[in-house]
């Protein structure tokens, strides 16, 4: 009820601003664009009418808006780092609507080297001012500076930005974690309109899915203001596609290049072109993009225990406390092909200078081709060890008896799976929207749909299993290593499973929302607002998998020696020549199995592998606010808003034990909460290039979809639930940052920030009783986060001859974080916890030439280690090895619109690496090698 209490006096309110609009309806409308000398919109800009003490900042269009302003002469003052200051005097007549075009020219001592490249503003000219324009905490990044690294995609872009850190797959930027707070703790929007995800249990936005060529600007909004949303713990990321232009625009992009992992090519394109109508009413802009890379990756894993059980003289179970050992050994060999396509359109209309319409679109879809030759040992049970089965040396098992499996991953011959797992994975957004003044008042809306998906369809395994004994290394715990004591007989490895699967995950997200807008001057500054909007959020996220096994009529495929092989030495293994995968049954051979043939297979389903994973959830949030922005003085501004949202959640899931998988029962479960949300924004202007601010926000996180399902599923000795009642994670908010920028476009910056959460969502493991192990979502008690930051970014034009060309880019942030309330397996509170996905340590730092025809720039990257999964102790914990990376990249500018480029990623071979408990244990390292990409970028303006 709360809810619709608080949309009642946004009505209210609505009412009372129509007076307002009536109040001041003899004074007049300035409307205006800011362009530069190719035609090309200008966000972020100041823009006053000093004489008026009024003040607005350009939106991404370039475009802004003063209300009430009085008949008469006056002089807009457009204030813009790297551009000259410009005076345009208007002539306001009384209830008009004036229009104003107003054309900025670079300052000509400007050595920034993003003029050479035809962007006369540079886009992160535009970035920085609109990070500096802001009254909330933002870091803005530009296209044009993510094109000065090598990023292929907005994930591998976006590290570059203080405080974010990723997570990486196959090599690239996946998911994003904001200032210590796990990716579904953050939320990332496209163009103000959220991004679904295609993950199937969490909500996690893959952020590799997305080429950085498509993207005009990466918005990092780390103090949310109440016109947002709130479900954003770490912040907030906008990424914004290009504006229409205000005249002809093109730009194409060839490229292609090598992965020394397997020496196989890289192929990447793109084009960009849009117009504006001759009576400029009518933009519009298209783009796409397309990036086929043929890699792949070298993978260790291992799981480590510290007893060891077997079955002594008199038959009984026994088991000993020792030393740290592989229980679990496995080496993954890698085969993947990643094709991603991404397509955008863009438009506009303006009516008049009120009224304009937009619609913005894009589409993007990658095709994950894979396939994976993995080898794994695992200790067998106590029962079937005996006393003269194993060896310790020095209280570490050394020797002991093993199932070996050989496994090969696969699909279907032809089309687009060519014998490898699929993974479709698509992204569409369609926003429509309008920008409106009736009298002093400013109306905007927007409604959007935007739909992901991920389908794996025909994915199979072919699974052969023998059993032996192993040695195991002792000495290196970094490398951990199974080998058999006896040479493998691969007539003894036999046919253990045969399986096709089909997964399918879809989320739907329906988005509205209407702002309003008026003058509302409290203190009598003649520059203030009072805004006001609800919004709507419509949710649907579900799972349909299937899972079938199968088994030969014949024995044609009864042993690994009978079947068409893949030999993988470790001669080239990355992780060392140590390891060496072996042989394998052939993809191509699992994928020619016709499996539907009754004749050589017979096959059943097997409910136990999917049911619990299916699910169904509808999430609907309705969400009110109202703020007011003030000027107290010539130097302070004050953001005071509340926000209220109300979340309601229907889930259904499947309730069902594995030894009985046909008695399965539905289960449903309903839930709702509200949230009211206040936040204060300070913000004061010390000079003109110096900015201090300082926040007090309250955000939320909703818990992931699977997590909320009422599901039970039994297996084996494990029994997993979901927890339909969980809390959203709360926190309470506060910021300190101070700026100081540089005319020759650049940023010093620092400042502080704390994290106050509660119930935080782990997930428990209970030892029971009976032997039986019980996992499921619960909230924690409470975490803090304190960090700090600090940038610099500067062109190092003050230094004589050649070293003027130099330019730095760096940023540091520390974190400290702490969870309480997080119970062991024995039902014990843990103590001295971080807060799961908080790298206490992270830091980029660049070093860039730029001169009238070359450019190069060496780029680091790094984090520091971090818990990313709670165990039953301290000793199952599994964490995020630390991570650094090191690129290059140089361009030649042939001519002022024709450039050649190249780009090597990854110099340092960095691995993806997790460990159990201790630095030493590692559970995964994983090896992608370095990666050569070049190319010719042609713009033509």
């Amino acid at each position: 009820m709360r809810i619709f209490t608080s949309l009642k006096l946004l009505v209210v309110t609505l009412f009372f601003a129509s007076g307002f609009a009536d109040l001041y309806a003899q004074n007049s409308i300035v409307q205006g664009v800011i362009v530069d000398d190719y035609g090309i919109n200008i966000p972020g800009a100041a823009v006053m009418i000093e004489s008026l003490n009024k003040g607005v900042v350009s939106n991404q269009d370039g475009k802004f808006t003063f209300l009430n302003v009085p008949q008469g002469s006056h002089q807009i003052v457009v204030k813009y780092l790297g551009f000259k200051d410009t005076f345009t005097p208007i002539d306001v007549t009384a209830g008009e609507t004036l229009a104003v075009s107003i054309l900025l020219t670079s300052e000509e001592t400007r050595l920034d080297d993003v003029q050479i490249t035809g962007f006369s503003g540079g886009g992160q000219a535009r970035a920085l001012n609109t990070q500096k324009n802001n009254l909330n905490i933002t870091n803005v990044v530009s296209t044009d500076q993510i094109g000065k690294f090598p990023d292929a995609n907005i994930g591998d872009a976006t590290k570059r930005i203080p405080g974010i850190t990723m997570q990486m797959d196959q090599g690239e930027a996946r998911n994003i974690i904001v200032r210590g707070l796990a990716p579904q703790l953050n939320s990332v929007t496209l163009n103000g309109s959220r991004i679904p995800s295609a993950e199937g249990d969490n909500r996690n936005v893959q952020m590799d899915l997305i080429p950085s060529d498509m993207i005009q600007t990466i918005e990092v909004n780390k103090a949310v203001t109440p016109d947002m949303d709130a479900d954003a713990l770490g912040g907030s990321v906008n990424l914004v596609t290009r504006s229409t232009p205000q005249s002809f625009r093109l730009s194409a992009t060839g490229g292609s290049g090598v992965n020394f992992i397997n020496d196989k090519r890289i192929l990447s394109g793109s084009f960009l072109i849009g117009d504006r109508s001759k009576d400029k009413k009518f933009g519009w802009l298209v783009s796409a993009s397309i990036n086929d890379n043929d890699f792949g990756s070298d993978n260790v894993e291992a799981e480590w225990s510290n007893t060891f059980a077997y079955t002594d003289a008199a038959g009984e179970e026994t088991e000993l406390d020792v030393n740290p050992y592989t229980s679990v050994f496995e080496t993954r060999k890698y085969l993947v092909q990643r094709v991603r396509r991404s397509f955008s359109a863009n438009m506009d209309y303006n009516f008049d200078e009120n009224n304009e319409i937009y619609l913005k679109t894009m589409y993007n879809w990658r095709d994950d081709r894979e396939n994976r030759f993995a080898y794994s040992s695992e200790i067998l049970d106590a029962e079937d060890i005996g006393v003269g089965d194993f060896e310790l040396t020095n209280n570490t098992p050394s020797q002991f008896p093993v199932e070996a499996k050989r496994e090969t991953k696969g699909g279907i011959p032809g089309g687009r799976t060519q014998n490898r797992r699929l993974e479709d994975q698509r992204m569409q957004n369609y926003s429509l929207g309008g920008n409106h003044i009736f009298g002093n008042l400013k109306f905007t809306w927007m409604g959007s749909f935007a739909k992901a998906s991920e389908e794996r369809p025909n994915e199979r395994y072919l699974v052969y299993a023998s059993e032996y004994a192993v040695n195991n290394t002792v000495t290196n715990n970094r490398k951990p290593l199974h080998t058999s004591v006896t040479a493998e007989d691969f007539t003894d490895f036999e046919l253990d499973e045969l399986t096709e699967e089909y997964q399918f995950t879809e989320e739907k997200d329906v988005n509205f929302f209407a702002n309003f807008e008026l003058p509302a001057n409290f203190f009598n500054t003649e520059n203030g607002t009072l805004k006001f909007g609800v919004r709507g959020r419509f949710k649907n996220k579900n799972r349909e998998n299937n899972f079938f096994e199968y088994s030969p009529v014949t024995g044609n495929l009864d042993n690994l020696s009978l079947v068409n092989q893949r030999v993988y030495t470790g001669s080239d293994f990355l992780a060392g020549s140590q390891y060496s995968p072996g042989v394998f049954a052939s993809a191509t051979f699992l994928g020619n199995l016709y499996l539907n043939n009754t004749a050589d297979f017979e096959g059943e389903a097997v409910p136990d592998e999917y049911l619990g994973d299916n699910f169904d959830v509808t999430e609907n949030v309705f969400a009110g606010y109202v703020m007011t922005n003030q000027k107290i003085t010539d130097k302070l501004d004050v953001l005071v808003g509340l926000r209220v949202e109300n979340t309601r959640i229907e889930s259904t899931g499947n309730s069902f034990n594995v030894d009985e998988p046909e008695d399965v029962t539905q289960v449903n479960d309903e839930s709702s909460y509200t949230n009211i949300l206040p936040g204060v924004h300070f913000k004061y202007n010390a000079s003109e290039t110096t900015v201090l601010r300082f926040a007090w926000t309250n955000t939320i996180a909703r818990p992931n979809y699977i997590d909320l399902v009422p599901y039970r599923q039994r297996e084996d000795d494990e029994i997993s639930i979901g927890n339909p009642q969980l809390n959203p994670t709360t926190s309470m908010n506060f910021d300190f940052m101070a700026e100081r920028y540089f005319e020759s476009v650049g940023i010093l910056s620092g400042g502080v920030f704390y994290k106050n959460l509660n119930d935080f969502i782990y997930t428990q493991k209970t030892d029971q009783e009976d032997g039986i192990e019980l996992y499921q979502p619960l909230n924690g008690d409470k975490a803090t986060i304190f960090g700090a930051e600090v940038a610099f970014q500067r062109q190092l034009d003050f230094l004589p001859g050649f070293l003027k060309n130099f330019g730095i880019y760096a940023n540091y942030t520390y974190l400290n974080s702490e969870a309480k309330g997080i119970a062991n397996a024995d039902g014990d509170m843990r103590g001295d916890l971080d807060l799961p996905g908080s790298s206490p340590n992270m830091f980029n730092a660049s070093l860039s030439y730029g001169d009238k025809w070359f450019n190069a720039r060496l780029s680091s990257n790094y984090a520091d280690a971090y818990i990313d999964e709670l165990g039953g102790d301290a000793f199952e914990d599994r964490f995020y090895d630390e991570q650094f990376f090191l690129d290059f990249n140089a361009t030649v500018f042939l001519s002022k619109n024709l450039q050649v480029y190249a780009n090597l990623n990854n110099i340092t071979n960095q691995p993806l690496r997790y460990y159990q408990g201790d630095k030493d244990r590692t559970m995964q390292m994983e090896y992608y090698s370095t990666r050569l990409t070049f190319g010719v970028k042609y713009d033509l303006f």
